[in-house]
Protein backbone atom coordinates (compact mmCIF):
# COMPACT_ATOMS: atom_id res chain seq x y z
CA UNK A 1 0.00 0.00 0.00
CA UNK A 2 1.26 3.23 -1.00
CA UNK A 3 0.73 6.89 0.66
CA UNK A 4 -1.61 7.67 -2.15
CA UNK A 5 -3.89 4.42 -1.56
CA UNK A 6 -4.39 5.05 2.48
CA UNK A 7 -7.90 4.70 3.31
CA UNK A 8 -7.16 5.54 7.41
CA UNK A 9 -9.57 8.64 6.63
CA UNK A 10 -12.58 6.61 5.49
CA UNK A 11 -15.89 6.44 6.60
CA UNK A 12 -16.13 2.86 6.24
CA UNK A 13 -15.12 0.56 9.00
CA UNK A 14 -13.85 -2.02 6.89
CA UNK A 15 -11.74 -0.03 4.75
CA UNK A 16 -9.77 1.89 7.78
CA UNK A 17 -9.18 -1.60 9.83
CA UNK A 18 -7.48 -2.13 7.04
CA UNK A 19 -5.72 0.22 6.54
CA UNK A 20 -4.64 0.83 9.87
CA UNK A 21 -2.78 -2.74 10.24
CA UNK A 22 -0.71 -1.45 7.51
CA UNK A 23 0.11 2.26 8.07
CA UNK A 24 0.31 3.34 11.65
CA UNK A 25 -0.95 -0.10 13.79
CA UNK A 26 0.43 2.29 17.05
CA UNK A 27 -2.40 5.10 16.49
CA UNK A 28 -4.65 5.54 19.17
CA UNK A 29 -8.27 4.10 18.85
CA UNK A 30 -11.74 6.56 17.92
CA UNK A 31 -15.12 5.86 17.63
CA UNK A 32 -16.80 5.91 13.96
CA UNK A 33 -20.31 4.81 12.85
CA UNK A 34 -22.15 1.57 13.26
CA UNK A 35 -20.96 -1.45 12.03
CA UNK A 36 -22.83 -4.13 9.83
CA UNK A 37 -23.29 -7.14 11.58
CA UNK A 38 -23.90 -10.88 10.45
CA UNK A 39 -25.06 -13.24 12.34
CA UNK A 40 -24.83 -16.38 10.49
CA UNK A 41 -26.81 -19.50 11.11
CA UNK A 42 -29.59 -18.20 13.87
CA UNK A 43 -32.92 -18.57 13.75
CA UNK A 44 -33.50 -17.30 17.16
CA UNK A 45 -32.76 -13.52 16.75
CA UNK A 46 -30.94 -13.44 19.74
CA UNK A 47 -27.15 -12.42 18.80
CA UNK A 48 -29.13 -9.98 16.50
CA UNK A 49 -31.10 -8.18 18.66
CA UNK A 50 -28.03 -7.57 20.99
CA UNK A 51 -26.13 -6.05 18.30
CA UNK A 52 -29.81 -4.10 16.94
CA UNK A 53 -30.05 -2.81 20.68
CA UNK A 54 -26.86 -0.91 20.38
CA UNK A 55 -27.53 0.80 17.34
CA UNK A 56 -25.25 -1.20 15.07
CA UNK A 57 -27.02 -2.29 11.41
CA UNK A 58 -27.59 -6.24 11.68
CA UNK A 59 -28.94 -9.78 9.37
CA UNK A 60 -29.68 -12.99 10.89
CA UNK A 61 -29.38 -15.55 8.43
CA UNK A 62 -30.67 -19.38 8.34
CA UNK A 63 -32.71 -21.88 6.69
CA UNK A 64 -35.07 -21.50 9.24
CA UNK A 65 -37.51 -18.69 9.98
CA UNK A 66 -36.48 -16.11 12.52
CA UNK A 67 -38.40 -16.56 15.82
CA UNK A 68 -37.99 -13.11 17.14
CA UNK A 69 -39.30 -10.51 14.45
CA UNK A 70 -36.55 -8.40 13.25
CA UNK A 71 -33.78 -8.19 10.18
CA UNK A 72 -33.50 -11.96 9.20
CA UNK A 73 -32.51 -13.81 5.80
CA UNK A 74 -34.39 -17.25 5.64
CA UNK A 75 -31.67 -18.96 3.17
CA UNK A 76 -28.05 -19.90 2.36
CA UNK A 77 -25.61 -17.49 4.71
CA UNK A 78 -23.20 -17.74 1.52
CA UNK A 79 -26.25 -15.79 -0.44
CA UNK A 80 -25.34 -12.85 1.59
CA UNK A 81 -21.42 -13.52 3.26
CA UNK A 82 -19.94 -11.87 0.33
CA UNK A 83 -21.60 -8.75 1.36
CA UNK A 84 -19.07 -5.90 3.06
CA UNK A 85 -19.74 -6.63 6.83
CA UNK A 86 -17.59 -5.08 9.77
CA UNK A 87 -18.34 -8.01 11.67
CA UNK A 88 -19.38 -11.44 11.16
CA UNK A 89 -20.52 -14.15 14.06
CA UNK A 90 -21.02 -17.15 12.75
CA UNK A 91 -22.75 -20.86 14.20
CA UNK A 92 -22.21 -23.37 11.66
CA UNK A 93 -24.52 -26.44 12.54
CA UNK A 94 -22.35 -29.15 14.80
CA UNK A 95 -24.56 -31.63 14.25
CA UNK A 96 -21.64 -33.84 11.95
CA UNK A 97 -18.54 -32.86 14.10
CA UNK A 98 -19.17 -32.75 17.81
CA UNK A 99 -17.49 -34.54 19.51
CA UNK A 100 -20.39 -35.58 21.57
CA UNK A 101 -21.68 -37.53 18.68
CA UNK A 102 -18.04 -39.09 17.95
CA UNK A 103 -19.81 -42.80 17.75
CA UNK A 104 -21.99 -41.90 14.82
CA UNK A 105 -18.29 -40.55 12.78
CA UNK A 106 -18.14 -43.61 11.49
CA UNK A 107 -22.02 -43.80 9.95
CA UNK A 108 -21.41 -40.46 8.86
CA UNK A 109 -17.81 -41.18 6.95
CA UNK A 110 -19.46 -43.39 5.17
CA UNK A 111 -22.62 -41.50 3.81
CA UNK A 112 -20.23 -38.79 3.52
CA UNK A 113 -22.14 -36.18 6.21
CA UNK A 114 -18.73 -36.05 8.12
CA UNK A 115 -16.90 -34.56 5.29
CA UNK A 116 -19.60 -32.67 4.39
CA UNK A 117 -20.61 -31.05 7.90
CA UNK A 118 -16.89 -30.12 8.51
CA UNK A 119 -16.41 -28.69 4.65
CA UNK A 120 -19.03 -26.15 5.66
CA UNK A 121 -17.14 -24.85 8.35
CA UNK A 122 -13.97 -24.61 6.58
CA UNK A 123 -15.49 -22.83 3.42
CA UNK A 124 -17.78 -20.50 5.83
CA UNK A 125 -14.29 -19.24 7.29
CA UNK A 126 -12.44 -18.92 4.00
CA UNK A 127 -15.63 -16.90 2.62
CA UNK A 128 -15.42 -14.32 5.56
CA UNK A 129 -11.32 -13.66 4.46
CA UNK A 130 -13.18 -10.14 3.31
CA UNK A 131 -14.52 -9.09 6.77
CA UNK A 132 -12.50 -7.34 9.18
CA UNK A 133 -13.12 -9.08 12.61
CA UNK A 134 -14.87 -12.31 12.39
CA UNK A 135 -16.32 -15.13 14.98
CA UNK A 136 -16.96 -18.37 14.82
CA UNK A 137 -18.52 -20.33 17.33
CA UNK A 138 -19.01 -24.29 17.79
CA UNK A 139 -18.73 -26.97 20.90
CA UNK A 140 -16.30 -29.04 21.28
CA UNK A 141 -15.42 -30.91 17.70
CA UNK A 142 -13.15 -32.36 15.50
CA UNK A 143 -12.69 -28.37 14.31
CA UNK A 144 -9.71 -28.69 16.82
CA UNK A 145 -8.14 -31.00 14.84
CA UNK A 146 -8.84 -30.48 10.91
CA UNK A 147 -8.66 -26.46 11.49
CA UNK A 148 -6.58 -25.38 14.66
CA UNK A 149 -7.92 -25.32 18.20
CA UNK A 150 -9.79 -22.63 19.56
CA UNK A 151 -8.68 -19.16 20.57
CA UNK A 152 -11.15 -19.09 23.54
CA UNK A 153 -13.56 -21.46 25.25
CA UNK A 154 -16.29 -20.22 27.26
CA UNK A 155 -19.18 -21.13 29.71
CA UNK A 156 -22.74 -19.74 30.10
CA UNK A 157 -22.12 -19.41 33.84
CA UNK A 158 -18.93 -16.94 33.05
CA UNK A 159 -21.73 -14.63 31.66
CA UNK A 160 -24.71 -14.78 34.55
CA UNK A 161 -26.19 -18.21 33.70
CA UNK A 162 -25.42 -20.62 36.15
CA UNK A 163 -24.92 -23.93 33.62
CA UNK A 164 -22.21 -25.46 31.98
CA UNK A 165 -21.98 -25.84 28.30
CA UNK A 166 -18.47 -25.55 26.64
CA UNK A 167 -17.91 -23.38 23.58
CA UNK A 168 -15.56 -22.93 21.64
CA UNK A 169 -14.23 -19.45 19.53
CA UNK A 170 -12.04 -18.84 16.69
CA UNK A 171 -11.48 -15.54 16.44
CA UNK A 172 -10.01 -13.24 13.94
CA UNK A 173 -9.26 -9.63 15.09
CA UNK A 174 -11.35 -9.62 17.87
CA UNK A 175 -10.64 -9.54 21.39
CA UNK A 176 -11.08 -12.73 24.21
CA UNK A 177 -15.04 -12.09 25.64
CA UNK A 178 -14.15 -11.25 29.51
CA UNK A 179 -16.35 -12.69 31.60
CA UNK A 180 -19.55 -10.21 32.74
CA UNK A 181 -21.17 -11.75 35.53
CA UNK A 182 -19.15 -15.01 36.99
CA UNK A 183 -21.70 -17.36 39.72
CA UNK A 184 -19.85 -19.67 41.66
CA UNK A 185 -21.22 -23.13 41.74
CA UNK A 186 -23.04 -25.53 41.52
CA UNK A 187 -23.85 -25.35 37.81
CA UNK A 188 -26.05 -27.39 35.75
CA UNK A 189 -26.09 -29.10 32.24
CA UNK A 190 -29.43 -28.14 31.36
CA UNK A 191 -29.42 -28.44 27.56
CA UNK A 192 -28.01 -31.72 27.59
CA UNK A 193 -30.65 -33.18 29.74
CA UNK A 194 -33.46 -31.99 27.46
CA UNK A 195 -35.61 -34.57 26.97
CA UNK A 196 -36.35 -35.50 23.04
CA UNK A 197 -38.99 -32.78 21.55
CA UNK A 198 -39.50 -31.03 18.11
CA UNK A 199 -37.33 -27.81 19.63
CA UNK A 200 -34.36 -29.74 21.34
CA UNK A 201 -32.26 -29.17 19.00
CA UNK A 202 -33.26 -25.70 18.65
CA UNK A 203 -33.33 -24.95 22.12
CA UNK A 204 -29.49 -26.73 22.64
CA UNK A 205 -28.03 -24.43 19.74
CA UNK A 206 -29.60 -21.29 21.29
CA UNK A 207 -26.77 -18.72 22.23
CA UNK A 208 -27.38 -17.80 26.01
CA UNK A 209 -28.66 -13.68 26.13
CA UNK A 210 -25.78 -13.02 28.23
CA UNK A 211 -23.08 -14.13 25.75
CA UNK A 212 -25.11 -12.66 22.93
CA UNK A 213 -25.01 -9.46 25.71
CA UNK A 214 -21.33 -9.12 25.92
CA UNK A 215 -20.45 -10.18 22.03
CA UNK A 216 -22.66 -7.13 21.47
CA UNK A 217 -21.12 -4.77 24.28
CA UNK A 218 -17.59 -5.57 23.71
CA UNK A 219 -16.82 -6.76 20.61
CA UNK A 220 -19.30 -4.19 19.19
CA UNK A 221 -16.97 -1.34 20.76
CA UNK A 222 -14.25 -3.18 19.39
CA UNK A 223 -15.02 -3.24 16.32
CA UNK A 224 -16.50 0.54 16.49
CA UNK A 225 -12.76 1.79 17.17
CA UNK A 226 -10.45 2.21 14.68
CA UNK A 227 -7.68 4.71 13.78
CA UNK A 228 -8.26 8.31 13.08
Amino acid sequence: MVASDCLCASRTISARLRCRDVCNPALPLVAVQAMRVLIGCEESGIVRDAFLARGHEALSVDLQPTRRPGPHYQGDIFDVLDFPWDLAIVHIPCTHSSVSGAKHFAAKKMDGRYYAGNALWMRAWKGCEHIPRVCFEHPVSVISSLFRKPDQIIQPHMFGHPELKTTCLWLRRLPHLVATQELPPPYTQRVWRLGPSETRARERSETYPGIADAMASQWGAAAESVAA
